[in-house]
């Protein structure tokens, strides 16, 4: 399965497992920012989103400023 040039040029998510990666692309996120839109709950909700995959995601917004919504 090959990524479009799309998802290459817009996505500023960190290099997630498989199953999280697909739980992020079917809920229509590709950004750190839309991530932060979502509470931590709200994240943990989506299938193929463990706990390695919330603590990735947490650094990689600390890094830019961002955090779950509240």
């Amino acid at each position: 399965m090959r990524k479009d040039k799309q998802d290459l040029t817009e996505s500023d998510l960190p290099k997630l497992a498989q199953p999280a990666v697909r739980a992020l692309r079917n809920a229509g996120i590709t950004r750190l920012e839309e991530v932060a839109g979502l509470t931590e709950p709200e994240l943990k909700q989506l299938h193929g989103i463990g706990p390695t995959a919330v603590e990735q995601l947490r650094r990689a917004m600390a890094d830019k400023g961002l955090d779950f919504s509240k």
